[in-house]
Formats: structure tokens, sequence, C-alpha cells
């Protein structure tokens, strides 16, 4: 997915990217947390701002309940 860096994403983006990831390599939620911090942050959370980064963590515990 392209994403600007003109607007802090939502957490329904974050469960949606993660799910789409979880499933095209299928791999557990951790998996797919350390690949959107690899490749999506590029190792560096606050790439895309605190915001962001924010909505991605509350997405990760949305997934893992």
């Amino acid at each position: 997915m392209v994403v600007n860096n003109g607007g802090n994403l939502s957490i329904a983006y974050f469960i949606a990217y993660l799910n789409l990831i979880i499933q095209a390599k299928q791999c557990s939620v951790i998996c797919a947390q350390q690949y959107m911090l690899e490749k999506f942050f590029k190792g560096n959370p606050n790439h895309f701002g605190p915001v962001t980064y924010q909505s991605f963590i509350q997405a990760t515990g949305e997934i893992n309940k």
C-alpha cells in the first residue's frame, strides 16, 4: 500500500493492513507486526509520527484479542 506522509492513519487501516499481511504471508500476528515495523515504518516507529504509531499499537492490541 502506498502511504503519503500527509495524515494520521487510523486503527482500522492498520487492522486491515495487518490482516492482509497475515493472509498473504500466512504468518502469525507477531510476524505481521515485525514485518510492518521493518518494512512499513522502516525500522523507525515514529517514521509517520506518534499518532500513526499509536494507532498501529492499538490495532495490534485489537487483533490480539
